[in-house]
Parts: C-alpha cells; sequence; structure tokens
C-alpha cells in the first residue's frame, strides 16, 4: 500500500539515512555544528494553518509589495535554510528539475555567486546571462525576451540599470521575476542586512538604523522594509543627494502605518545619534564614474568612522553591503569587532535562496520562528 510521509518524517529519513540523530520536536545533532531544533508534527501543522503565507508564483521587485507577515516568513526561511543546511549538514534539494535564468547587465560578485551556488545548493540549475549572451531590449524587446525565458526557465533573476525594465519583465513573462538590483531597489540586499541584524540582535523591532551616504537604491529598500518590522530610520545625505521624492513618500505613509520614526538630514551625526546600525554605502554606483571628482567634495565629512559613532548607542555595528572604499569607512570601523559586513555578505545567498525557493515552492520551515 502507498505510504505518505508529512514534511518532519521526511526529514527525520532524509536525516537518519546520513547517520544524523533526530528526534521530533527535539532537535538533531551532528559533531562540530550547532544543534537545529525541528519542529514535532503538532507545531508543523500549526505553522501550516496560522504561520504559513503563500508567495508561489509572485514577483519580486521591491520589498513595498510584501507584508510585514511575508517578510518575515523570507527571513524565516532563510535562517532555517542556513540553519539546516550549513549548521546541520542536510541534502535539501526541493529544486530539482528546476532552472534559474541570471540576468545581468552590471558586474557582480555577491549577487551572482550567492545566487548560482544557491541554487545549484538547493539542486536547481542557474544560467548565467551577461550583455554579451543577453541585451534585453537591443537585438530583442524586453516583452519578446520575457516570453522566450519564461519557455526555458522556471524564475528569472536580473540586475537591470532601469527598474521599468524588471516591470517589463514582470508584465510579459510568466515566471516569477527577481531584482537582483536596479537603480531604484535592492531588496535583496536589506534581506541580508534584516537576517545579519536579526542574528546580531535577537529582535529588530525597536532598532534604530542609521543611513550615511547616497539617496540610492539600497536606502530606498530599507524604507520600503524597515517600517514593516519595527525598525527606525534616521537617513543623512547631502543637498542634492536625497532620496527619491516618491520613495519618500511612499516611506513616510509606512512609518505612519507602522508607528515607526523616519527622519531626514543632511548631519551625519544627528542621523548617528542614538543609533545601533550606523550603514553606508557607495558613493559612486556604477554608470556614475564620471560623478566621482564631483561627489567626493560633497561627501566630505560622511565617512564613517569611530569618532562619528561618538554620538551612537552603545551597543552600535556597521553594515556595508560592499565593495567598500577607503572614503566611506575608515579601516578602523570596517575590519573593527563592531562590523558585521563578513556575516552580512554571507547572508546573501541565504536569502536569496529563501526568496527563489519561496517563489517556486511552499518550503516550510521547520526550525524554530525567530522573534522579530
Amino acid at each position: 500500500s502507498k505510504v505518505t510521509c508529512t514534511p518532519p518524517v521526511m526529514a527525520f529519513l532524509r536525516l537518519a539515512a546520513r547517520g544524523k540523530q533526530l528526534v521530533l520536536g527535539g532537535s538533531f545533532v551532528q559533531r562540530g555544528v550547532p544543534a537545529v531544533q525541528v519542529l514535532g508534527q503538532k507545531t508543523w501543522e500549526r505553522h501550516m494553518s496560522s504561520e504559513h503565507v503563500s508567495m508561489v508564483g509572485r514577483n519580486f521587485l521591491t520589498l513595498k509589495d510584501f507584508s510585514p507577515t511575508e517578510i518575515q516568513q523570507l527571513l524565516w526561511t532563510a535562517a532555517d535554510l542556513k540553519a539546516r543546511i550549513k549548521g546541520g549538514g542536510e541534502l535539501y534539494t526541493p529544486l530539482v528539475g528546476k532552472s534559474a535564468a541570471l540576468i545581468f547587465q552590471k558586474r557582480s560578485t555577491r549577487t551572482r555567486l550567492s545566487t548560482e551556488t544557491g541554487v545549484g545548493l538547493l539542486g536547481g540549475q542557474p544560467c548565467f546571462l551577461s550583455p554579451a549572451d543577453i541585451h534585453l531590449g537591443v537585438n530583442e524587446t524586453i516583452k519578446d525576451s520575457a516570453k522566450v525565458l519564461s519557455g526555458f526557465v522556471d524564475v528569472i533573476l536580473a540586475r537591470v540599470f532601469g527598474h521599468e525594465d524588471l516591470e517589463s519583465l514582470a508584465a510579459h513573462g510568466s515566471v516569477p521575476i527577481v531584482n537582483g538590483l536596479s537603480e531604484l531597489y535592492h531588496p535583496l540586499q536589506i534581506l541580508a542586512d534584516m537576517q545579519t541584524l536579526q542574528d546580531h540582535f535577537g529582535s529588530l523591532r525597536g532598532l534604530t538604523v542609521a543611513w550615511v551616504g547616497d539617496g540610492n537604491n539600497i536606502i530606498h529598500s530599507f524604507m520600503m522594509g524597515a517600517p514593516k518590522l519595527g525598525i527606525n530610520l534616521k537617513i543623512a545625505t547631502p543637498k542634492g543627494y536625497e532620496t527619491y521624492p516618491n520613495v519618500t513618500k511612499d516611506a513616510d505613509e509606512l512609518a505612519k502605518q507602522y508607528g515607526t520614526e523616519m527622519f531626514y538630514t543632511t548631519d551625519p551625526r544627528e542621523a548617528c545619534e542614538g543609533a545601533n546600525v550606523l550603514v553606508t554605502d557607495t558613493w559612486i554606483s556604477m554608470g556614475q564614474e564620471e560623478e566621482k571628482e564631483q561627489k567626493l567634495k560633497v561627501f566630505q565629512g560622511y565617512q564613517v568612522t569611530h569618532k562619528l559613532a561618538e554620538v551612537a548607542a552603545k551597543d552600535w555595528v556597521f553594515l556595508h553591503c560592499l565593495p567598500r572604499k577607503q572614503e566611506e569607512v575608515d579601516d578602523a570601523v570596517f575590519y573593527s569587532d563592531r562590523s558585521l559586513v563578513w556575516t552580512e555578505a554571507e547572508n546573501r545567498k541565504w536569502t536569496v535562496m529563501a526568496v527563489i525557493l519561496s517563489l517556486l515552492n511552499d518550503h516550510i520551515c521547520t526550525t524554530p520562528k525567530p522573534d522579530y
């Protein structure tokens, strides 16, 4: 007769087959790695009915489109994958038979490598497409490319210049589209930042994040996600380099809706006052190299240093999405114990895995949900 195994039982069988100890409702232990608690059957059923929200088939273009519950679930999925695969050595391949097209109009280290290795680790096949392989809207319209690629792959991640290219792919494709970076948003980076802060502080609600730098796609994505998780934002940008007006308007509405602070200034010290997290990014983004000389003058005083951090909270930490330049943050901060940049970079992998998996499958976490 046919036997149907529930996910916790399947987890038991997968792990038992590799000689690991596993107790439903308890934890499995492998020498040299942390214990990972696994939810029991009743707990899993409760999560199925009350916690889980399906995101299968959705596009991931901006955190503006996702609810607090959905963002938390993506973060939980990332933490679950990291604990089970890295921490527990579990072989988990739910994307066997699935493929992902990775379109890169811009060069990349973290986004490309995290996605290629992450999709492969989950059993899927990543297909990298450089500008030499595909010219969106040049040799073929974006509409046509979206339709063609949708027939070949199950998900498309695109790193583009114009955000409208992503919107066009989403409008004409029939598979989920993931924003690997656009000039407007970089939501994958913010998920990694949030996972890093959750790991470090144990909770996100009530944290104050200070942004010191350009009003770019990174802070735009922070503005779309932070209020939904109870994070306050204090943003310092030079005059003329503020966040986009439409993004600012949306962020102010979100802050009002969720009861958080959204503060704007041109004074880095004012932004850092009382902040738990100091964040900066490159001042000269790809495609803006001709502005370098002018920006270096305008951004004088915006370098993150221990002197600037004197007014921050006693538990302050530093984030930077990388690559980093000396003028943005000095070595004393960047290589200090306050800096979480290496964990932040690694978490790019677990968060992009969580996003792609959630858009393709109804993944159910088997580790306890963190307190966000």
